[in-house]
């Protein structure tokens, strides 16, 4: 059986970057979370884990040793046309979110994912 996780955060405004993330995996504020140095963020589905944010003094100082890579056309096998649509229409929603797209990655001819910056600078991947 595997166990309940929540994923740690550091943030300079936990709640701002709190609500990046919600909007971008579909999530929602867990509900009693109330603690002014923080936030929590929940699948209202109950699926994935928890993901809290923390505030920290000190800033991001370098690359991500573990990242999220969202993925939005779900389990292969997939039609590449539709995943590359799908992939460049998350992209457009997250920067218009707060993020920034960074590079695009192929795998042969096709796009295999967008490596992109979230408000504070975190990368992670939409694939």
């Amino acid at each position: 059986m595997a166990s309940h996780w929540t994923l740690g955060c550091d943030a300079a405004d936990p709640r701002a970057l709190a609500a990046f993330w919600a909007t971008a995996l579909g999530y929602v504020e867990e509900a009693g979370y109330d603690f002014p140095d923080g936030a929590s963020i929940v699948d209202p589905d109950g699926r994935g884990p928890a993901i809290g944010f923390l505030r920290v003094p000190e800033g991001k100082s370098s690359k991500n040793r573990m990242h999220i890579d969202i993925r939005v056309a779900g389990q292969g096998p997939w039609d590449m046309v539709e995943r590359e649509h799908l992939i460049r229409a998350k992209v457009t929603e997250l920067v218009a979110a707060g993020a920034t797209a960074v590079r695009e990655e192929q795998d042969g001819d096709v796009l295999g994912h967008v490596v992109m910056l979230d408000p504070e600078g975190n990368e992670f991947c939409v694939a």
